[in-house]
This record gives structure tokens, sequence and C-alpha cells, in this order.
């Protein structure tokens, strides 16, 4: 396999991430049981964590206990939350632009966190990108609430800055994607264990449906796409892979067309090929970018340790 060959297989896999994600608003709608967005979170992370834990049975070592903590709060644990309350009291469309911004943040981060040099390329595609999915999933009757853009706009920046650190540590040497996808969810598991009974109490009544729903979040929206998310974090340029999470909100749309019946104006269209071409100009890398920091920084004594 060519080294573009390659690239270009790392970028869809890692893609298939956010189209993932792209699916939960159906599933949290159509099988899910109301009012427990966050049992739905906490389901998502931790068996999730715990099965690729006990897949690959590597445990962090060293400083590597506390950055795990650190990446799963930031990149589940205090996302989730954010997330759901951005969806409870904002339209669904100002929810998923307010989440499209993470590519912005991302491109500060990278100046300031990475050190890379400053790119108008990536923050103009990642101005670009917001708009289209604004265009998109914004309706005329959408709705503003302070506490809510406050919620959306901070989960934005808690995962945009978990992806950034996560390329600023990197992935220990001998630790593979699927364990170090683990360490995060199981902390952020972890993390939303108290928050989830403080807010929401006793765990709702499971039917059928709302098993297969769960299993979903939990084994492909969770596990799957969380392996593939990490890897190419620590493998693709840290502004490419940010401006992928535009898939989520364009999946969501499409699934809206599909399964619910919804439908997509001229205005819509145009909004759909904004974002695309603002994913596809993201995977482009200026020539004058400066190249990134070193992504395994630590040394072998704080590496994982397999048990």
């Amino acid at each position: 396999m060519s080294p573009s060959t390659a690239g270009l297989a790392g970028t869809a896999m890692t893609a298939s991430a956010p189209v993932v994600w792209g699916t939960t608003f159906v599933v949290t709608t159509e099988l899910l049981p109301a009012g427990h967005p966050l049992f739905a979170g906490l389901l998502r992370a931790l068996p999730a964590g715990l099965i690729a834990l006990a897949i690959t049975r590597t445990l962090p070592r060293g400083t590597w206990w506390a950055r795990a903590m650190v990446l799963g709060v930031l990149n589940i644990g205090v996302l989730f939350p954010l997330l759901f309350v951005a969806a409870e009291r904002l339209p669904g469309g100002v929810a998923a632009t307010l989440s499209a911004t993470q590519p912005l943040v991302v491109a500060v981060l990278a100046v300031t966190v990475l050190r890379q040099g400053p790119s108008l390329w990536s923050f103009g595609w990642g101005v670009a990108g917001v708009v289209g999915v604004g265009l998109v999933v914004i309706g005329p009757d959408a709705g503003f609430d302070a506490v809510g853009i406050l919620a959306g706009l901070g989960g934005a920046a808690s995962m945009a800055l978990g992806v950034t650190l996560t390329k600023r540590w990197g992935r220990p040497d001998g630790v593979g994607p699927t364990a170090f996808a683990g360490w995060q969810l199981a902390a952020g598991g972890l993390f939303l264990v108290p928050v989830t009974f403080l807010f929401e109490g006793a765990p709702p009544a499971v039917d059928g449906d709302a098993a297969l729903g769960y299993l979903w979040l939990g084994l492909v929206g969770g596990l799957l796409s969380y392996v593939l998310w990490v890897r190419g974090v620590t493998t693709l340029p840290v502004t490419s892979v940010a401006v992928l999470v535009l898939l989520s909100p364009i999946v969501a749309a499409l699934l809206g067309v599909v399964l619910l019946g919804q439908s997509l104006g001229p205005v819509q269209l145009i909004g759909f090929a904004l974002a695309l071409a603002a994913i596809a100009a993201g995977q482009i890398t200026p020539r004058s970018a400066k190249p990134t920091m070193p992504t395994s920084p630590t040394k072998p004594t704080e590496e994982g340790i397999t048990r």
C-alpha cells in the first residue's frame, strides 16, 4: 500500500467514527427511554472501556494514569453532559452548529498547545464548515438559550482540548489504539457514574428497543468508534482529524430525511456542499504549515504495562 493510499485509508477509518456518532440522535429519540441522556452516555462509555481493558489487559503506568483520566474526562466525562444540556435547551440544529465549532478551537489550540504556525487555511475552512452545518440544520424557528449556548460551546471546547492533548502526548509505545481508547472510555465512564445518578437517579426500565439502542451506542458508537478515532488522532494531522467531526451533523440530517421523513431545501443543499468542501480541504496540509511537535514525548518507563 502506497503512502498516499495508506493516508486515505487512515482518514476513511477515522471518519467512520463521526459518521457513526451521527446516528446518536436517531437512536436516542427512536429507541431509548426519554429523560435519561446521561445514563445513555454512561452505558456508551463505561462498558466499552471495561471491554477494551479486558481484551487488551493493558493498564496505564506512571504519568499515564493521570493523563488517561484527563483525556477521558475531556473527551467523554465532560463532553457528554454538556452535549446533553445543549440538546435539551436548544433546537438540534443550533446545538449541532455549536458542536461544529470544534475545528476552529483546534486550529487555535494547535498554535498555543502544539506550537504550530498559525494556519489561515485551517481556520478559514473551519469557519466555512460551521457555516455549512448551520445552513443544513438551523431552521427558521431556531431558538437561543444562554445556558444551552454555553454548554454547546463548552462541549466543543472540551473535546477540542482533549483531541489536542492526545496529539501532544501521543500514545505510549507498545500500547495499541484499543487499549488507549479503553483507558479514556473507562475514565470518562467512571466520571459519569456519580454525575448520572446525582442528576437522573435510578436507571430507567429497559425494553427490547432500548437494549438494541444501548448496544449500538456502547459497542459501535463507543468501543469501535473511539478505537478508530484515537488511532486517527495519534497518526493524522490534528486539524485534519478535527474537521471530520462535521460529518456527525451531516449524517444526522441525512438520517432525518431517510428515516424520519424530513426534507432538504436548496439552502440546506448548499450547506451540505460547503460542509463537505470544508472536510475535504481540511485533509490538505499547506506547504507553509510547520510540523507538529513529537507525539510521543514520554519516556519508556512511563509507557503502558501489559498484564
